[in-house]
């Protein structure tokens, strides 16, 4: 596997313990509404920062509430990050106007991925987790070869369209030696508000379960769908924060722990 990021000098970040890459094959399967909920999770007990890497298409801004903010510059010309929720946050969303179209190609796109990390002031942070656009191409490519990376977690929907994706992403982990902390199977099923109910499955169930036992692989959750969690990151509110005592908070703080257990300070 070979890019022109390879050409350019890995960054040395002595401020950040961990950095944990949350990528995916493919869009629209959740992954940035549960980067920000995890994010939120592990922020109860750590210093944490989220950084939105996804250049062309940033979201977290919206899932924070953090419309209205414009980083100001601090003493030494570093952009000050959003701060919510206890956690600081950096995007492409709040230093473009919304809906302005970011059309950065190579080293404009590499130059921009480095001073999200050089040229904002992250403080000293205990994690860094990183929302990385979906796919295999030069975004994600060019930061897990340019930083130092703990870990990363993968994110997909219970159905085999998903799951070929997913597979992809999983192999750009092993070609960069990445420690693979396991997968994240969103949507797993809509949640009962009746306790009566059954689980009902959105997705037909596909062969994700025996492709981890085959590969040996691990499922860090099953996080099922809520309308409340959509609605809350629409209306920028913290799911956790939001429904502290909820089944569906505890799997986020399950996630969190499993995390520093794997990543330990």
């Amino acid at each position: 596997m070979t890019t022109a990021s390879q050409d350019l000098p890995k960054l040395f970040l002595p401020n950040i313990k961990h950095i944990i890459l949350i990528g995916s094959g493919k869009g629209g399967v959740g992954k940035s509404t549960l980067s920000a909920n995890i994010s939120i999770a592990l922020g109860k007990t750590n210093k944490v920062g989220l950084l939105d890497a996804d250049i062309y298409g940033p979201s977290l801004v919206k899932i924070l509430g953090g419309e209205n903010y414009r980083p100001e510059l601090s003493k030494d010309k570093k952009l000050i990050p959003l701060t919510r929720h206890n956690i600081k946050c950096m995007s492409m969303g709040l230093l473009v106007e919304d809906g302005e179209a970011v059309i950065w190609r190579g080293p404009m796109l590499f130059k921009a991925i480095s001073q999200l990390f050089t040229d904002v002031l992250w403080g000293d942070l205990d994690y860094l987790i990183i929302d990385l656009p979906p796919g295999t191409g030069d975004v994600p490519l060019t930061i897990s070869q340019k930083v130092n990376v703990s870990s990363a977690i993968t994110v997909t929907t219970p159905q085999n369209l998903s799951l070929i994706d997913a597979k992809r992403a999983l192999s750009m982990w092993r070609q960069l030696n990445i420690f693979n902390m396991g997968l994240l199977e969103n949507m797993s099923y809509l949640y009962p508000q009746d306790k009566e109910m059954k689980k009902i499955n959105l997705f037909p169930k596909g062969d994700l379960d025996t492709f981890l036992q085959t590969e040996k692989l691990t499922k860090l959750a099953e996080i099922p769908f809520h309308p409340y969690i959509g609605l809350s990151a629409e209306a920028g509110q913290s799911f956790i924060n939001s429904y502290p005592d909820h089944e569906i908070t505890k799997i986020f703080f399950d996630i969190a722990k499993k995390i520093k257990k794997s990543c330990p300070l």
